[in-house]
């Protein structure tokens, strides 16, 4: 049961064999409707006790919210149970709660008084939470820094979805929030998923160990009919409309590309064992076309790595063109595809260079366990033994690079690792203040469209 949200269009691609995508939760369920002064205890003695309930609260009542719940409440390491929830949208909390509910009984014990909305929501449901605690950071990326900072404050451990800010500056804050919770001794479990696939495990100890030769290359591809945005028409609120909508505005959630790729250059960036040094590119819109979001429809980028070897990552929303979702990767003794469709865990070495089902020379065995789950199981299990589990630092890392690659083709520039590193840009930097009453951090022109990315003239690092 896992990721990735509901599509905004009937236009986008949706595979039929992603059977543990969160986004798909609710309609998997098969009953939807379709600092703290104990923030530095160690969890160990927390939960030692006869009554060694986890409890959750979610932030974030989506189907990747819902998705990381289900698999909470999944865990065989022990006991679990969902206690309070917030969101600033009531319908998307109500079908949560009753999908939720409905599958797992018991384990839902959020009554209507532990049902939060509002922007101040999170604060509320957090504060249901003893500290050894976890809560699910499943809203938009734009809020995930003051919703952590409030968690880790308050010595509750965090699941945080990707991606996980929009910006540099955001990402930053979650490198430093990172570096306090391990003062704290909280742990913090990021939604990059394939980092737990026993598959994808397997195939990068045989690279380690010598197996493909030294890696010259690295292919990613996301290319499917993506999704568009109509204009906004007004006679509404614009902040909420936006918020409806997080993938197609850069301040909201990183916006389309970042949203669908960051898996993909985090896979590159696993293979290679380093981070890019440079990213450039090229990117573009379908000619004629009626999208009011900010997203581009196309993206290549280069990455450069420290060896000088690259790494190719391409993104297409378009429709009526080929599709292609899968990693390969080259090296001096022969190729292998690393990932599969919708993250499906296709994972073998070819005999060559030749990347074709009928030259397959190894294959890992099946996974046993989903990624989704495992990813789970490791957080609640570093929780009740006392075990270090901060995936922060890494996360932030990979969406630095996203980020980076995205930044180049908006600004038609070289973008270095170095200025990632050192650059506090925000699109809007007092996302955390927001209310229902406050104005969009970006307007709609006279036909209801928003400013897109012109290279030469967008800056955003």
């Amino acid at each position: 049961m896992k990721r990735q949200a509901k599509s905004h269009t009937a236009g986008s691609s949706r595979p039929e064999d992603d059977k543990h995508s969160r986004r798909q939760f609710l309609a998997q369920s098969g009953k939807a409707l379709a600092g703290s002064a104990l923030a530095g205890v160690a969890v160990s003695r927390i939960y030692a006790g006869e009554n060694n309930t986890i409890r959750l609260a979610l932030v974030g009542c989506g189907g990747r919210g819902s998705g990381a719940v289900g698999n909470a409440l999944s865990s065989k390491t022990g006991p679990t149970k969902l206690v309070a929830m917030a969101d600033v949208f009531e319908d998307k909390q109500k079908r949560s709660h009753k999908a939720l509910t409905e599958q797992f009984g018991e384990k839902v014990d959020v009554p209507p008084d532990r049902q939060f909305l509002g922007f101040d929501a999170y604060r509320k449901a957090i504060d249901c939470l003893r500290p050894g605690d976890v809560m699910i950071q499943a809203t938009h990326s734009a809020f995930r820094p003051t919703h952590i900072e409030y968690a880790v404050a308050k010595g509750v451990n965090v699941f945080m979805e990707k991606s996980f800010a929009p910006d540099p500056g955001g990402t930053r804050q979650i490198l430093r929030l990172g570096e306090i919770a391990d003062k704290r001794n909280l742990k913090i479990a990021c939604g990059l998923m394939c980092r737990h696939s026993a598959s994808r495990q397997a195939l990068i100890r045989k690279i380690r160990d010598g197996a493909m030769g030294d890696i010259q290359l690295i292919r990613a591809y996301r290319m499917d009919p993506g999704a568009r945005m109509g204009p906004f028409k007004g006679g509404q609120s614009e902040l909420m409309w936006q918020i409806r909508r997080p993938y197609f505005f850069l301040w909201v959630s990183s916006a389309w590309f970042i949203e669908m790729m960051i898996h993909q250059v985090d896979e590159c960036c696993w293979i290679k064992d380093a981070w890019p040094v440079t990213a450039e590119g090229l990117g573009g819109r379908e000619p004629n076309s009626k999208d009011c979001s900010q997203n581009l429809h196309t993206y290549a980028i280069e990455y450069t790595f420290p060896d000088g070897t690259k790494a190719l990552v391409n993104s297409r929303s378009m429709s009526n063109c080929h599709n292609d979702f899968a990693t390969f990767v080259h090296g001096t003794k022969c190729a292998a595809q690393f990932s599969g469709n919708v993250h499906a865990a296709t994972v073998h070495i070819y005999k060559d260079q030749r990347s074709d089902k009928s030259n397959i020379g190894w294959r890992p065995d099946p996974e046993r366990v989903s990624p989704y789950q495992v990813e789970w199981d490791e957080l609640l299990s570093a929780i009740r033994h006392d075990r270090p589990h901060n995936e922060a630092r890494r996360a932030a890392q990979t969406n630095l690079a996203s980020i980076m690659g995205r930044a180049a083709i908006h600004s038609g520039k070289i973008i270095t690792w170095d200025q990632m590193l050192t650059s506090d840009y925000k699109f809007y930097p007092n996302a955390g203040d927001l209310d229902y009453d406050s104005p969009a951090p970006v307007k709609a022109d006279a036909n209801g469209c928003y400013p897109v990315p012109i290279p030469g003239k967008w800056t955003e690092v």
